[in-house]
């Protein structure tokens, strides 16, 4: 047996170098094992930061996070289940038929509209005769001789039923309530606008 570090020859089976004191056959240091046992235990894998929330490294609540974000993404994506950024459509009164009249149907006949309301029974005559041709006259024509008839049978029921005292009364706070209709027609007219006239648009006839 050679001593690796003076050389000397010595004995097989020696454990020291009598020359240099030298350790000699398996209690040589391993310097590949000093090494190993020198690196930091650890499975390769980087160690997760705590200001990050993921103070193992774990792959799973990394994956977790991730997801939560992505459906917090994806839910600032949506208002009132429709994508941001894309145009909402308006809404439109199922009872306004403005779009429906050409414009200038509207601005030479809008005085015979207003009339229709202004005089009763016979502005409706007048806008008759004078606007026949008139989809945007005629509109407004209906809508007036509704008004005219529900006051006119307000009228006779009263008459009918005036011993009741009730029925006259609700007659009454009912033609109040038509004449003021009337008078939202007026100047949804003065707007240029073509809207059913409320409570009676629900009757069917005249339509």
């Amino acid at each position: 047996m050679i001593c690796p570090k003076c050389g000397s020859e010595m004995n097989d089976g020696s454990t020291f170098c009598t020359k240099c004191g030298a350790a000699l056959g398996e209690n040589v240091p391993n310097q590949n094992s000093n090494a190993q046992q020198a690196a930091p235990e650890g499975n390769g894998m980087p160690q997760g930061n705590p200001q990050m929330g993921n103070p193992q490294g774990n792959p799973q609540m990394g994956s977790q996070q991730a997801g939560t974000q992505g459906a917090y993404n994806n839910s600032r994506m949506y208002n009132n289940g429709m994508p941001y950024g894309m145009p909402q459509q308006p809404y439109v009164d199922p009872k306004d038929h403005t779009a429906e009249f050409d414009p200038k149907d509207i601005s030479e006949n809008k005085v015979m509209a207003l009339t229709a309301y202004l005089l009763g029974t016979i502005g409706i005559i007048i806008a008759l005769l004078a606007a026949k041709e008139s989809p945007y006259a005629g509109f407004h024509v209906r809508q007036a001789l509704k008004l005219t008839i529900v006051n006119m049978l307000l009228a006779i029921i009263s008459l009918v039923l005036c011993w009741t005292l009730i029925v006259p009364v609700a007659g009454t706070v009912c033609a109040v309530i038509i004449f003021v209709v009337r008078i939202i027609c007026f100047f949804q007219v003065c707007s240029g606008k073509a809207k059913e006239a409320a409570i009676v648009s629900s009757f069917g006839f005249l339509n």
